[in-house]
């Protein structure tokens, strides 16, 4: 990554300028950057959607179930 944005920002010392030589690793060549891909997001499967509801209900009638069985067992 490019940094000097960063270090000169900071307003760092003579000494710190003179310490950079010793860090340099090398000047970045922006032609060879690749572009950034641009994100497109897929829409969403109608199946996972289905997949989801039903667990919901079966997990909906879990609960219930052995409630409303309970409730007719004390009314009784």
């Amino acid at each position: 990554k490019d940094a000097t944005d960063d270090f000169e920002d900071v307003g760092h010392s003579s000494t710190a300028r003179a310490m950079m030589d010793g860090y340099l690793i090398g000047e970045i060549d922006t032609s060879t950057i690749p572009a950034k891909p641009i994100y497109t997001p897929q829409p969403m499967q109608s199946s996972i959607n289905q997949e989801k509801k039903s667990e919901f209900i079966i997990k909906l009638l879990q609960f219930f179930i052995p409630l409303a069985i309970l409730g007719l067992a004390v009314a009784i």
